[in-house]
């Protein structure tokens, strides 16, 4: 058989797909042909930076799917479904939006592929393949599978390999998908199939996707350990509270560590209880003042995550966030609209209160854009809280503030190899900020039934 492998783009502007110039390999697509058996053909389309040769034969298309991508993986899925060509889903949506997806597939998987594809195959060969797969998560992850990469070569992907360490988190913010999907809980692979997994990749520098990568610090502790000896630097995503836990962070830096994604999400405290993420005010309301201090003196840069548009926001405290982070010579910043993803708690409280945008599915909708607001905030109109969001971006990533953020000795100056990491991609993040603002969600129109439509 041959199977082809899609990752689908956001969208398009002024007509043409949005061409993702920092893009990084699709990891799940890596680990989904690292499950098919050698004797299939495996081939992977990226969307967001090739054209998809619709009519080149194939025995069965995969699509992973995001919600933010469902609405262009739902037309690739009709284009396939043209051809005759059985479309197989899955992704985050698809336990999200069982039944919309089930409407643009042959066949669905809800959960972690790696508990069920083999039957799925197995399936497929026969002609049987089931309308949907409902297979829960993956518990140890991938269970010994090694990510296949030969597929992501010469795909133009960014020079740093991705890897889990483990899925979900144990927190329960009311705006997180990833919460719904794992039920507020956390898998952890076993510590030697990652060593085995980086050795058998070439490069030195990698990024744990992990959603949290230290939620359970014990087992984090005992991967950085074995880390040690491999002389490796990565990056990950954490909570701010892991600074608080000496030994943990002595051995982040002796592992190699260089960074990481950390969701502040606000400078109000009343925001962070409101959204359910109370993990993050541990040392009080000083707005970060003593977690920011400790990851200076470890020496680790700081990827600052916020979300805008909650309930205690107002379009001067959305500004000042910008203004907080810029004094802080954050190494780089994501100004996140508030997104009500279906299933969440957040989407249910606004879908109760009257104030979802777009039908209640702007991920679909004609008139949505990204990075535009979806629902109705409280304390301002959807244009103004997107307008704000925009400014915060305009404002962190000018070349003002660039230059000024760069002079943090502890962090962005600490090492030669820290500063030529804080030149390279601020540029890169500076140009995505402008080309994804406004991008129209898929290719063409949908109806209001949902199907694709020339």
């Amino acid at each position: 058989m041959k199977i082809a492998l899609i990752k689908p783009t956001i969208g398009t502007k002024s007509g043409s797909l949005y061409v993702d110039e920092g893009r990084m390999e699709p990891l799940q697509l890596g680990l989904i042909a690292s499950l098919i058996p050698p004797g299939d053909d495996v081939v992977l389309y990226d969307d967001r930076m090739e054209q998809i040769p619709f009519d080149d034969p194939a025995d069965a298309v995969m699509i992973t799917t995001e919600t933010f991508t469902a609405k262009r993986a739902y037309e690739i899925a009709a284009e396939y479904a043209k051809r005759k060509v059985p479309v197989i889903m899955g992704g985050m949506h698809a336990k999200l939006s069982p039944e919309e997806m089930a409407e643009h597939c042959d066949s669905l998987i809800a959960g972690d592929a790696e508990n069920i594809l083999p039957q799925v195959l197995e399936d497929l060969k026969n002609g049987a393949l089931r309308p949907v797969y409902d297979c829960g998560v993956a518990d140890p992850p991938q269970n010994g599978s090694v990510t296949r990469r030969d597929i992501f070569a010469g795909k133009g992907y960014l020079p740093v390999s991705l890897l889990q360490f483990s899925r979900g988190c144990v927190h329960g913010c009311k705006y997180c998908a990833g919460s719904v999907y794992f039920d507020k809980r956390h898998y952890c692979r076993r510590v030697e199939d990652v060593i085995a997994e980086i050795k058998s990749q070439k490069r030195k520098l990698l990024f744990f996707v992990d959603d949290n990568l230290i939620a359970n610090p014990e087992k984090a502790k005992e991967l950085f350990r074995a880390l040690i000896p491999l002389k490796i630097n990565w990056v990950s995503q954490g909570t701010v509270s892991m600074v608080y836990d000496n030994e943990l962070m002595d051995l982040i830096v002796k592992s190699g560590g260089l960074g990481f994604v950390i969701g502040f999400e606000s400078i109000n405290p009343d925001a962070i209880s409101l959204m359910g993420k109370d993990v993050n005010i541990k040392g009080g309301a000083g707005k970060y003042k003593t977690e920011i201090e400790l990851l200076r003196q470890w020496g680790l840069q700081t990827w600052a995550a916020f979300t805008l548009g909650h309930d205690t926001d107002t379009v001067e405290s959305i500004k000042q966030t910008a203004e907080w982070a810029i004094r802080n010579k954050f190494t780089f910043a994501a100004f996140n609209i508030l997104m009500p993803y279906p299933k969440t708690p957040l989407y249910e409280k606004l879908a109760a209160e009257g104030r979802l945008l777009y039908d209640g599915k702007w991920w679909l909708h004609d008139e949505y854009r990204f990075n535009h607001a979806s629902f109705l905030p409280k304390n301002m109109t959807p244009d103004e809280l997107t307008e704000a969001a925009f400014y915060c971006r305009k404002k962190f990533n000018s070349l003002t503030a660039a230059a000024y953020r760069m002079f943090e000795p502890q962090t962005n100056m600490r090492t030669l190899k820290k500063l030529i990491t804080y030149w390279l991609y601020n540029p890169l993040f500076r140009k995505e900020v402008f080309k994804k603002q406004g991008l129209r969600l898929g290719l063409k129109h949908f109806g209001q039934n949902g199907r694709g439509c020339d």
